[in-house]
């Protein structure tokens, strides 16, 4: 049995049709910050459960709503998500966390460091410094995590 996590970061206000055809069959997304706008979040939740943080641009009262971090339970994983990994304050390792969510440097990047996958699923609002337009999955399967990238330009 597959378990399909979307993470998607860096809205930044535009949610794109590509983005959500992408995410269309996922069964959680994970939201990294930085949304821009609360109307991204209710469109996400008409796919599926949703966890969603705040970052740097959600400042408005309607951000209230959203953390700054998020732990998740999805799969018998342990996720942690924060908007900007440089903020990272607590010992992952020590917590049990499984997988690190970050945004903010909208650098698409998966990593694994001392058993621990960090993924950074890249911006999927406006093109900025010329990176591309990103998102991410992960597949929780009994052989273990399946971290993969998205570019919406070309899928």
């Amino acid at each position: 049995m597959t378990f399909t996590i979307g993470i998607i970061s860096d809205t930044h206000g535009l949610l794109r049709p590509e983005a959500l055809r992408a995410l269309a069959h996922v069964d959680h997304i994970i939201h990294g910050g930085d949304i821009g706008d609360p109307k991204i979040i209710t469109a996400l939740r008409r796919i599926g459960p949703v966890t969603a943080i705040r970052g740097n641009v959600d400042t408005g009262e309607w951000a209230t709503e959203f953390a700054e971090t998020e732990f998740v339970r999805l799969a018998g994983q342990l996720f942690y998500v924060l908007h900007d990994l440089g903020a990272l304050q607590i010992d992952p390792v020590a917590k049990g966390i499984d997988v690190i969510v970050s945004g903010h440097s909208h650098v698409p990047k998966i990593n694994t460091v001392d058993g621990l996958l960090y993924l950074n699923p890249g911006s999927a609002g406006r093109p900025r410094f010329r990176l591309p337009i990103t998102l991410a999955s992960i597949e929780v399967t009994p052989d273990g995590l399946k971290p993969t990238i998205h570019d919406l330009e070309v899928e």
